[in-house]
């Protein structure tokens, strides 16, 4: 168990409380452990991780900082995407189609900020090759696959100039056609662009030579760091290019438009493509790269590139680096020191963590809180001993959760994150559970993370989860206004009448929706316990649906008087068998007659059948309902036995332990007490109930051997016109066959019921012992 502990919902909730926002995450902590232990729920406690303790974000910051030593963490001026009502920063993946907050629903902003990214870019193929090895993800790797988009085209970093001298600025700038970037024209950017708003050293020269509604060229040029070319700026006269570029490569033999445009503004390039009498295209005028086919200058360029880390990484047009710094207090501190004569700073290894500082107050509002903390924000380089100034953005949470499955196979280590032999054991994650609105976030940052720690050498795998299970949300009956959509706490509401009305007048309209407090649609779960018992609880929840549909709670009118009665049902089960013992004959299956022993069988199949499919719903599809469904047709099968069987066979003792074993980990405390029950029966038969122990000490129940051994002879259900009419025994080999069956059914005692009857077909269930067989009535 871990808790993600940082972030702007406990900042918010703290500022309106007047705590801090670590007693207040704190307080939550426990009380969640108090609701969780009282749901009966098992974890391994000495696992427990918190991303708002130092001795987790230690290593957070640890991680940050190998990012930053690869290249992958940088710092950039950037239009970014303000939420206004949480005053910070969201990344792209944090605004939905609607153009609001995923947090707190405001409607975003875009403002220019120097801002922490990391550069997923990078990894934008790997990403997207990988998704291919993964088993099937309900929907959410096609969701990945077109988050990252076509990865057909690269980034190139170029140095800025003017009239020849360095000015400093670096750009990188996207080319759909990487193979023929030594055919560069020119590099546009849009009038949006940063270079042109914000405090570029560049900016007045572009600023000057800006024409709106123009293509136009300015005296900036653009030292591509691979080719080597010089090639001028152009501010296009568009307001936007495809996706979300804003910087790309002009390359006349590639485009119709480029070449417009390198013509029109009488600029000279190189042609790069030769293109021979059978169509294929080859380079010319490309260095080492020439007389290449296109295919193999793309895959040779771009490899160059990404070796001297000057860019060449693929990705598309659409996918942008991931933004992380955000201007509040309750997050882990960006482990970086800014000095006039050094720049950004990475803070040693051996001074770690960067720990929060304590703050007199927070308000939400301005600049980042730890703007205002002069003794914590002052200090020296770690590199020249001179005065610089500590980072006072802070990480977003999910760079926290981005690894803490990592620290789950080692959470006690203070001298790294984990040992490798330790991560290589026990990952990948076997299974995931996770909602669909983690598709394009957390998921897709922990598997960039996961990736990352595996250039690192810090472990052997690149996918950090195996199998992905999606599960639903349970949601609450929410009441709101027809007219003005305002959400109605439930004693706002009249009942009385046919249809529900507000109490101040006024229609409703009553849906489920995903519990908030705003909605006032939430359900604390200890008043349900309280109410209905722990058990009860959770066998509602897990028969109502299946783990990746949503519940729409409402008590009333639902599964939940079914799990109250078969829970009654076991009960009376094991007190059946207790009373039975009590009669005063010592068990003996022999004593028991055929119709008796056929009756005994019966039970043994329907056991094994539902260890069976148990066993499977358990670890393969999850299916709890349908688990919960097995279990009540077994206890169906049990409660209609005879007296005797009760008393004498081992195949009713032994059915009714498997059941209790299989309730225990959905319902642990009733399975507990029918176990006692079990084990104290008179004269068992059976040494299971001879074992001691608790029902959740018991090893697990197995399929017996000769249930899996194909019978010689079948029985076959016979239906006459769809109406049942007895069962007749068939060999195996000829159980498939109509026309035999057929022919048996005639020859049995069923046969005289046919009464010379016309048979139209005899039809074979293709699921089950069974035959129809149709006749002229």
């Amino acid at each position: 168990m871990g808790w993600d502990a940082f972030g702007l919902p406990a900042e918010n909730a703290a500022i309106e409380r007047g705590l801090s926002p670590e007693e207040w995450t704190r307080s939550n902590i426990q009380s969640m452990r108090e609701q969780l232990d009282g749901l009966g729920l098992c974890f391994n406690w000495d696992r427990e991780i918190t991303t708002c303790l130092p001795d987790y974000y230690k290593w957070t910051q640890y991680l940050f900082i190998k990012l930053f030593e690869a290249g992958l963490a940088y710092q950039k001026e950037a239009v970014v995407n303000w939420d206004p009502a949480d005053q910070t920063v969201l990344a792209d993946e944090q605004v939905d189609e609607n153009g609001r907050s995923w947090r707190s629903g405001a409607l975003v902003e875009q403002k220019l900020l120097t801002q922490w990214f990391i550069k997923t870019t990078n990894y934008a193929k790997p990403l997207l090759d990988a998704l291919e090895d993964l088993p099937e993800w309900y929907g959410v790797k096609a969701m990945q696959a077109n988050w990252i988009g076509e990865c057909t085209g690269c980034y190139f970093d170029f140095k800025l100039k003017i009239n020849g001298k360095e000015t400093g600025e670096n750009l990188s700038a996207y080319s759909s056609s990487p193979e023929m970037v030594y055919g560069a024209a020119y590099l546009a950017i849009l009038p949006s662009h940063r270079l042109l708003h914000g405090s570029s050293s560049v900016r007045s020269a572009l600023q000057q030579a800006f024409q709106p509604g123009r293509d136009s060229l300015t005296e900036v040029t653009a030292t591509n760091l691979l080719t080597g070319l010089e090639v001028p700026v152009v501010i296009s006269h568009k307001e936007a290019f495809d996706d979300y570029l804003d910087t790309v490569i002009g390359i006349p033999d590639g485009s119709e438009e480029d070449l417009s445009v390198a013509r029109a503004l009488n600029l000279s390039w190189t042609t790069v493509l030769k293109t021979h009498k059978d169509g294929g295209q080859t380079l010319i005028n490309s260095q080492e790269f020439s007389d290449l086919t296109r295919e193999q200058a793309f895959h040779s360029i771009t490899q160059k590139a990404r070796e001297q880390g000057v860019g060449g990484h693929l990705t598309s047009s659409k996918l942008r680096d991931w933004l992380i710094s955000r201007q509040r207090y309750w997050g882990t501190p960006i482990p970086v020191v800014h000095c006039d004569s050094c720049g950004a700073v990475a803070v040693p290894e051996e001074e770690l963590p960067v720990t929060l500082p304590k703050v007199p107050s927070l308000t939400g509002k301005g600049a980042s809180p730890l703007g205002a903390v002069h003794d914590w924000v002052n200090c020296k380089c770690p590199r020249c001993k001179g005065p610089a100034r500590r980072e006072t953005d802070t990480m977003d949470t999910f760079v926290d959760s981005a690894w803490y499955y990592f620290r789950y196979t080692d959470p006690h280590n203070t001298d790294r994150p984990f040992e490798r032999h330790l991560a290589d054991h026990w990952l990948p994650v076997d299974i995931y559970i996770g909602g669909k609105e983690h598709a394009v976030m957390h998921l897709y940052y922990a598997r960039f993370l996961c990736h990352f720690c595996r250039d690192q050498g810090l472990v052997a795998h690149r996918e950090p989860f195996w199998k992905l299970l999606v599960q639903g949300l349970i949601k609450g009956q929410t009441f709101k206004l027809a007219d003005s959509g305002q959400y109605l706490k439930r004693e706002e509401i009249d009942f009385t009448g046919k249809e529900p009305v507000a109490v101040s007048g006024g229609s409703v309209e009553v849906t489920f929706e995903k519990m908030s407090k705003s909605k006032h649609n939430g359900l604390d779960p200890q008043e349900v316990v309280q109410q209905y018992g722990v058990d009860t609880v959770r066998l509602y929840i897990l028969y109502a649906a299946p783990p990746e549909q949503d519940i729409l709670w409402n008590v009333k009118t639902d599964a939940l008087p079914g799990v109250l009665r078969w829970q009654s049902r076991l009960w009376q089960l094991v007190t059946k068998l207790r009373g039975a013992r009590q009669l005063g004959d010592v068990p003996s299956p022999s004593l028991l007659k055929k119709k008796e022993l056929a009756e005994a069988k019966k039970i043994w199949e329907n056991k094994n059948y539902a260890v069976q499919e148990v066993t499977a719903h358990f670890t393969e599809d999850f299916l709890f309902n349908a688990a919960l469904s097995r279990l009540m047709g077994l206890t169906n099968t049990l409660s209609s036995s005879t007296v005797r069987v009760l008393q004498h066979s081992v195949e009713f003792e032994q059915a009714l332990a498997a059941l209790v074993i299989m309730v225990a980990p959905m319902a642990p405390h009733l399975a507990s007490e029918l176990w006692a029950g079990l084990c104290s029966v008179k004269n068992p038969i059976s040494p299971l109930l001879l074992r001691g122990g608790d029902v959740l000490q018991q090893p697990w129940p197995i399929v017996d051997p000769e249930y899996l051994e194909a019978p010689d002879f079948v029985e076959l259900t016979v239906l006459i016109n769809n109406k049942p009419c007895g069962t007749v025994t068939v060999p195996l080999q000829v159980s498939k066959d109509s026309s035999r069956v057929q022919q048996l059914v005639l020859e049995s005692p069923i046969g005289q019921k046919l009464n010379e009857r016309s048979i139209k077909r005899a039809i074979l269930s293709p699921r089950t012992a069974l035959v129809n067989i149709l006749v002229d009535e």
